[in-house]
């Protein structure tokens, strides 16, 4: 098998090329100018003769960019990833191609070559079997050995210049909280794969580490917290041992996935693939090059090298020479983006649908420097000293002396997921359950010392006098055993020192403060079970159904009974929509100012201050209701009504469990057809047609100024009380029970649509609506009783070990305390000394 540039023509050898290069005419005329090939092989390629590369066939179906291990949330049977991959190496001065791996039902992916040029390290899937692990091969193709097994997929690993090993796995045992394929975090592990270890926690994706010059690792971090779940997903740097993570490029910049990043030699920057928005399949985008010298967040100091998007896996020789994959080729581009293809996988591969993946070069190279393991096993917290909460980037307008302490929250990790948003988590908000873990006290210099438990994640909320939020993460931290770590302040300055003032910190000349946990309050919040019975005694009596438009007109606009509509409550959706709290929604920004995220900035905590018609919360319901909204302001306490107790819902971004064929949802539309279209002929008083119609508002990100929002289906269906329906109770008359809200015009007389409810009309209307009370009673939401999780759910809960494997499935279960016990199985468990001393698990 012969390789062939981009023309068709086979490749020459390299003494051909160079015989092509120094030839002269008879009158001793120079030959054309030499091909980048050509150039780059008498410099920084030169002497480089062998390559190796990946061939597989890619997941055809989802362009995501890690969707490509494990299997379908739903549907175990349906794969991420596709069978068929070579390993190949190949000599680029002779031209032989040699298959050093081939398994035609099997997956070869993520080749590094070791430290000393002899052995290959890549991931490895054997035909016939589910997960990815860890293997090593020598360079000749011999000496296959498998470094690690189980369950759990391992892949994307890179030799570490300690002698161990750095990858991400799925052993970490969570799901994209925004995606039905499982999350892989960093590990790392010995020379031989053992002592297996997890680095971080995070909720999302961690991909492609890889060892910067200085000893680093350098990796790309997914995440979203409070902000938007397709925008963020930026360079990270950290330890070896997991200690020291920070962002390291690009975390205030949205819509790029920075990922594949490797050091250019010789100097601080780093290559790396920009694919566009949230990513494209299998890390495709713009090759570019990141300069750190002007900090983690300069724009200007990331120029992009390539023309186009296609290309992925780049490898630098030096700043003007890199090899990269596209399709099935390799190509070499200099830092113009002038390209020349200098290899293509054979007719076979490419009619059998391979593409070409992390071509490298098999040679041997320096180790980067050794940075000693600062964590110590037997230790199950970590400290983190935070030098002045004052001192950062937008932090305009809050006073020295106005921060007093520190809420302490942890990011939950997701068993499963099913719909591709974040329904019935949010309405358009969070993704991702919150745990209220407690407070700590700030300094009167700004400076706070902590202690918190290792590898969780969590976030700080900056809270006044009053228990109100200052100024809030939206992102997360987290410390290994026994590591002590630090930062500046609230989303520090990156580019500067901290004055020499801040050297003699408060908070440090005492033990570090343990987290104080929050007497009364529950540590995850669940919203018909916390803040209903709040709403229920403070706020229902005006803003409930019986309070008629006629005797109370801020009962139409603002509902906050318990009543469910097809996937909310009335009272959650409306405070939703109505901006009753700030929670930075699922939006592409970051960073926001002072008091405009959490309890300063929700309206809800002034209406019960006492300055609303009198209404006053004790404050245990201040506590509960301020403690909700920064902790997310979910719906449910539970990842178990995920996919659940919906008409209407999603799964994969599509709706499933629709109406639309019902025969009282048809019947229903007749009417409202010929009753209702003379005035609700159009957006955005075009009423929904069935208990499923969205009439076009996006699910996951609505506009909250658009006004379809108060005539959409969660809140003018009622599955609870379907005759309180506003579909029923605004068209019927007074006289009737109803709200008479019906007019000829605008501004116009009322109109009594249905003036009794023994009108045939009505009598069809209340029909759909009971068939749907019927349905959602059967179904069941999380918060009715006799609710059961969905069998996948329950399939997980067991593999992960916290449900028997002989667990009946249709058996009652308390969702709440499962997922209890499953974070807490995440918990890091102290080594005892003696093991950790003989360095054994």
């Amino acid at each position: 098998m012969k390789p062939r540039f981009c023309n068709g023509a086979a490749a020459p050898g390299w003494a051909a090329l160079l015989a092509l290069l120094l030839a002269t005419t008879a009158q001793g005329a120079a030959v054309a100018k030499p091909t980048l090939l050509q150039q780059f092989r008498a410099g920084p390629m030169a002497g480089i003769d062998d390559y190796i590369f990946a061939a597989r066939r890619l997941n055809d179906t989802d362009g995501h960019w890690y969707a490509n291990i494990g299997y379908y949330a739903h549907d175990p049977n349906r794969k991420a990833w596709r069978e068929g991959s070579k390993l190949y190496r190949w000599n680029m001065t002779t031209g032989q191609l040699r298959v050093l791996l081939d398994d035609p039902r099997g997956g070869i992916r993520d080749p590094q070559v070791h430290y000393d040029g002899q052995r290959i390290l890549f991931s490895y899937r054997r035909g016939g079997t589910e997960q990815y692990h860890l293997f090593e091969i020598n360079a000749d193709g011999s000496g296959l050995r498998q470094l690690t097994d189980g369950d759990y997929d391992d892949f994307e690993p890179t030799y570490l210049p300690d002698g161990g090993i750095a990858f991400v796995s799925t052993r970490c045992k969570r799901w994209v909280n925004c995606w039905l394929t499982q999350v892989a975090v960093l590990y790392r592990c010995d020379q031989n794969g053992r002592n297996l270890r997890p680095l971080s926690s995070n909720n999302e994706q961690d991909n492609t580490p890889w060892p910067m010059l200085d000893g680093r690792l350098l990796y790309t971090r997914w995440e979203y917290v409070d902000r938007s779940q397709v925008d963020y997903h930026h360079l990270w740097a950290a330890n070896p041992d997991g200690t020291a993570q920070i962002n390291w490029y690009g975390n205030l910049h949205p819509k790029i996935v920075m990922i594949d990043a490797k050091p250019i030699p010789g100097t601080d920057k780093i290559v790396a693939s920009f694919s566009p928005g949230h990513g494209q399949r299998e890390h495709a985008g713009q090759i570019t090059i990141v300069d750190p010298s002007a900090g983690p967040d300069n724009k200007a100091f990331a120029r992009p090298v390539s023309k186009g998007n296609k290309f992925r896996d780049p490898w630098a020789f030096s700043e003007n020479c890199f090899m990269v994959a596209a399709d099935a080729s390799v190509l070499v581009m200099d830092a113009t983006g002038a390209q020349q293809e200098i290899f293509k996988l054979p007719p076979e591969d490419v009619a059998a649908g391979m593409h070409l993946h992390e071509p490298r070069p098999l040679m041997a190279r320096a180790r980067e420097r050794v940075i000693p393991d600062r964590i110590k096993p037997t230790q199950a917290t970590g400290r983190l000293v935070l030098a002045d909460v004052y001192d950062g980037r937008n932090m305009a307008g809050v006073r020295r002396g106005e921060i007093k302490k520190l809420l302490v929250l942890e990011s939950l990790p997701m068993p499963i997921h099913y719909t591709g948003g974040m329904d019935p988590i949010s309405y358009g908000g969070t993704f991702t359950l919150e745990r209220i873990v407690g407070t700590v006290p700030v300094e009167p210099d700004g400076s706070a010392h902590i202690e918190l438990p290792a590898l969780r994640s969590f976030i700080l909320v900056a809270l006044d006098e009053n228990d109100l939020a200052v100024k809030r993460m939206q992102s997360f931290l987290t410390v290994q055993p026994g590591e002590t770590t630090s930062c500046l302040g609230c989303h520090e300055q990156r580019t500067k020192s901290p004055p020499l003032a801040n050297t003699r910190l408060l908070a440090t000349r005492r033990a570090a403060s343990p987290v104080e946990r929050i007497e009364g309050v529950p540590e995850i919040m669940d919203f018909p079970r916390d803040i209903q019975p709040i709403l229920d005694r403070l706020c229902v009596d005006c803003h409930g159904y019986e309070k008629t438009p006629a005797g109370g007109p801020r009962a139409g606009q603002l509902l906050l009974t318990a009543d469910r509509g097809p996937m909310f409550s009335h009272s959650y959706y409306m405070m939703t929509i109505a901006r009753l709290f700030s929670d930075g929604r699922n939006q592409p920004k970051s960073n926001y100012a002072p008091r405009t995220l959490g309890s300063s900035a929700s309206r809800i905590l002034k209406l019960v201050d006492g300055s609303h018609y009198g209404v006053k919360a004790t404050p245990a319901q201040t506590r509960i209701l301020r403690l909700w909204i920064e902790s997310g302001a979910a719906y449910p306490g539970t990842y178990a009504a995920l996919g659940t107790g919906m008409i209407g819902g999603y799964a994969e971004n599509k709706q499933v469990e629709t109406d639309v064929d019902w025969p009282t949802t048809k019947a229903a539309g007749e009417v409202m057809t010929q009753r209702c279209t003379g005035c609700h002929d159009k957006a955005p008083r075009l009423l929904p047609r069935s208990l499923s119609d969205e009439r076009g508002l996006s699910f996951w990100r609505p506009d909250p100024d658009d006004p379809r929002l108060n005539t959409s289906r969660h809140i003018v269906f009622n599955l609870s009380r379907p005759e309180k329906s506003l579909l029923l109770l605004a068209p019927l008359a007074a006289s009737a029970g109803g709200w008479e809200l019906c007019r000829e015009s605008k501004a116009g007389a009322p109109v009594q649509v249905f003036t009794s409810t023994d009108d045939p009309d009505y009598r069809t209307l209340h029909a759909f609506l009971a068939a749907g009370k019927e349905r959602l009673e059967k179904i069941k939401r999380f918060d009715m009783p006799g609710f059961r999780p969905r069998p996948d759910w329950v399939r997980e809960m067991k593999r992960y070990g916290i449900l028997p494997v002989d667990a009946d499935p249709a058996a009652p279960l308390d969702p709440y305390a499962v997922e209890r016990s499953y974070w807490e199985s995440l918990w890091y468990q102290p080594m005892p000394e003696v093991l950790a001393k003989s360095g054994q698990e």
